[in-house]
């Protein structure tokens, strides 16, 4: 009777662990797509920086850092898009041309903000005296306003825009199609839609 009740228990945890798995892996709810699309940012950072660092030591003999830099976070930005598109907001039913389109702005839009808005940040912690008392270096200015950037700006316009705009159907995705084959055709790439 007992083994009869363990092996229940474990049957019932084995399911409910599927259970949490499935859910996790194909819901299409906040949380879970959330959590998806942490995984993927770690993984294109992953790719971000390997990249960069390939890039500057192997391929530049440690000069250009700025292309090596850009190189990678292009790369980065690649995978990033793909791992979104087939596994955090499985965009089977948008057109890859319209996401394409759509991801490169939000990515231009995300570059802006990080930009202006870490040194927005760093000018205005500068000047807060109060830090300073209080132990923090000048240094740390830059760190601290960099992170925070980074954090805010992932949180409340990249993934809200994925998961709202570039990986949905929207009225702009006829325009975007015809914008990215127009590109395709100019540069003579073979595509398919």
């Amino acid at each position: 009777m007992e083994s009869d009740n363990n092996n229940l228990a474990a049957e019932n945890h084995e399911n409910g662990l599927k259970h949490l798995g499935n859910t996790l892996l194909k819901s299409k709810s906040l949380v879970p797509t959330f959590l998806r699309s942490a995984v993927s940012s770690q993984a294109s950072g992953w790719v971000d920086i390997l990249v960069g660092f390939v890039m500057f030591y192997w391929i530049f003999n440690q000069h250009l850092s700025w292309l090596a830099t850009g190189i990678g976070v292009v790369a980065g930005g690649i995978v990033n898009c793909i791992i979104c598109y087939k596994f955090t907001f499985r965009a089977e039913n948008c057109s890859w041309k319209a996401v394409v389109v759509k991801y490169a702005l939000v990515w231009i839009g995300n570059l802006i903000l990080n930009s202006a808005g870490t040194d927005g940040l760093y000018y205005l912690l500068t000047r807060w005296n109060t830090l300073e008392e209080l132990g923090f270096k000048p240094a740390g200015y830059y760190t601290a306003a960099r992170l925070a950037m980074s954090l805010l700006v992932s949180w409340f316009w990249n993934f809200i825009l994925q998961r709202n705009f570039v990986y949905r159907p929207s009225r702009f995705d006829p325009y975007a199609v015809r914008f990215m084959t127009r590109i395709l055709d100019f540069l003579h790439i073979r595509h398919k839609d």
